[in-house]
């Protein structure tokens, strides 16, 4: 074999013109793992038919959505023809396309290898040489391959090809619109709840997720809170047709907030990058603080021995929050007599507007204790069975406390004896307050009729 040391140069030519720098650029990110791009770039166009490419666009861009039009509506260009390309240059593509053509390797002792690609898998290439000899070579032997050009439809970045129609020749300032899947956000309040347990300070982050294949670099970030509906596409269905982009939405330091539609609307004021593969944390609002009831509810047929803790509050302006409060995680702690924070729980809310009521399961408590017996059945009929409970709590902390217990009842049921007051707190729930005294006990006991 000869033996020669080949350095390999791959030159990629274009022929059209390609469109790379940003002037300004419009991030809006929704709850649902879609984002709505909006871009300005200055375009170079030649009178006529004409070809250009779009580079840096995400690699998980909806290409049906593209939006294009001019700044200057003195201007025209029509887009013709759209081609997303996606197929991004790695040596697995090249070798993949270069099967039953020729290649040379280069191997660690500077042996040359020429022949036909046969195959690439396994670790190993093999070839067939000039002369009709089979031969395989250990990827980790390999340090050069030469293939002669970059095989047809690899690009290096996700590309938008246009062919267009103008009406000019020269610059122009370009919109162009897009959804991309790869983007989410989230909400994430973190609350410090008071040493009398009837307060809660409250500070809410945005958490922005960016896995959609490219960076926006200082751009305007908006978020949207609520449940947009999405149309499921139909089988087989493909479309690339170009359409006239939305109008931007102007607006006016955490988020400036909004109703927008029917949802809420979530500007910065300022400009954020959001780079590719990252996490941005962003405060949504300012601190706020609100006035928070401990409750302590026992639901025997969800868990029959323990009782949950919950945080309660109206997120009125009344009590010191009164915002909009989207969907996310709930985090609450509480300072120790030292200062340290101690995680309390966690929970998620639903979007939430204002005015409304909002209730946060922290855990169970430690030193209340609950159990539920069925203490007497009775079949007055094929159809009408009467049944009897009693339920004990126990209360071993140093205050009075009151124990919600929601009993749930199935059929046309009514209770005919009890020894607390109790509503119907839903069809199939009765609900219950029982006080119980510090280190004391207390005992319900009803009796209920049912009806099938």
């Amino acid at each position: 074999m000869k033996k020669g040391y080949l350095s390999i140069i791959i030159i990629i030519g274009l022929t059209i013109m390609t469109a790379t720098a940003l002037a300004d650029v419009s991030v809006t990110v929704y709850n649902n793992n879609l984002g709505v791009i909006r871009e300005t770039r200055p375009l170079e166009f030649e009178k006529g038919l004409g070809r250009i490419s779009f580079i840096d666009v995400p690699s998980l861009i909806d290409p049906t959505s593209v939006g294009f039009e001019l700044a200057d509506k003195n201007k025209s260009v029509a887009i013709l023809e759209q081609n997303y390309a996606y197929d991004l240059v790695s040596p697995e593509k090249i070798y993949s396309k270069y099967l039953d053509k020729n290649i040379d390797l280069i191997d660690k002792e500077g042996n040359l290898y020429s022949g036909t690609l046969l195959s690439y898998s396994g670790g190993a290439v093999t070839i067939k040489g000039k002369s009709g000899q089979i031969q395989i070579i250990q990827m980790n032997q390999i340090v050069n391959v030469n293939f002669p050009e970059l095989p047809e439809g690899l690009i290096t970045r996700p590309t938008l090809f246009w062919l267009y129609n103008s009406g000019f020749t020269g610059k122009a300032d370009c919109h162009v619109s897009y959804q991309t899947s790869g983007l989410n956000w989230t909400a994430e309040y973190v609350g410090i709840l008071s040493e009398d347990e009837k307060a809660l300070g409250l500070t809410g982050w945005s958490s922005i997720a960016n896995n959609s294949g490219a960076t926006y670099k200082d751009a305007t970030l908006k978020l949207i809170a609520g449940d947009i509906h999405r149309a499921v596409p139909g089988r087989g269905e493909e479309r690339y047709a170009m359409k006239m982009a939305a109008a931007d939405v102007a607006m006016p330091t955490a988020f400036e907030e909004k109703e927008f539609f029917e949802y809420h609307l979530y500007t910065l004021p300022r400009k954020a990058t959001v780079a590719d593969r990252e996490i941005k944390q962003i405060a949504l609002f300012e601190p706020a603080s609100t006035a928070v009831t401990k409750k302590y509810y026992y639901e025997p047929d969800k868990n029959a021995k323990k009782v949950r803790v919950n945080l309660e509050f109206v997120n009125s302006s009344s009590t010191g929050l009164g915002i909009p409060l989207p969907a996310g995680r709930t985090r609450i702690f509480k300072a120790d007599t030292d200062g340290s924070m101690i995680l309390l729980g966690e929970d998620r809310i639903d979007h939430t507007p204002k005015d409304e009521e909002v209730k946060l399961t922290i855990g169970y408590a430690f030193d209340i204790a609950a159990e539920e017996e069925t203490v007497d059945y009775n079949r007055i009929s094929d159809r009408v069975e009467e049944r009897s409970f009693k339920i004990k709590l126990r209360n071993h902390k140093s205050e009075d406390i009151t124990v919600i217990v929601n009993k749930v009842l199935y059929g046309d049921w009514e209770i005919i004896d009890t020894n607390f007051e109790f509503v119907k707190e839903v069809s199939n729930t009765a609900r219950f307050e029982i006080p119980v005294k510090a280190n004391g006990d207390a005992t319900l006991k009803f009796t209920v009729r049912t009806s099938r």
